[in-house]
């Protein structure tokens, strides 16, 4: 078991798949375990690619909002709208 951080969340981590991982490694976690090693560059990029994902996700929600959805016009798949 090892103690991983996770962009300052600390979680203990299984290394039973790999356990040539060591203190300064990336790796990827599923489920709690460490899967596979990555080089820093592409940890890196891996990183920069979720945070990416966050920015348009938040986006998204902003363009859902209230503020940028006037009333009467509902989008397909809200307020239990079926979509089809």
């Amino acid at each position: 078991m090892a103690q991983v951080d996770f962009g300052g969340i600390t979680r203990e981590v299984c290394l039973d798949y790999l356990p040539e991982a060591g203190i300064g490694d990336y790796c990827i976690v599923h489920a709690g375990f460490a899967i596979t090693l990555l080089s820093e560059a592409d940890a890196r990029e891996t990183l920069a690619m979720l945070e990416d994902i966050v920015e348009l996700e938040q986006g998204d929600e902003a363009v859902d909002s209230p503020a940028t959805n006037p009333v009467g016009r509902q989008e397909p798949g809200s307020q239990g709208e079926a979509v089809r």
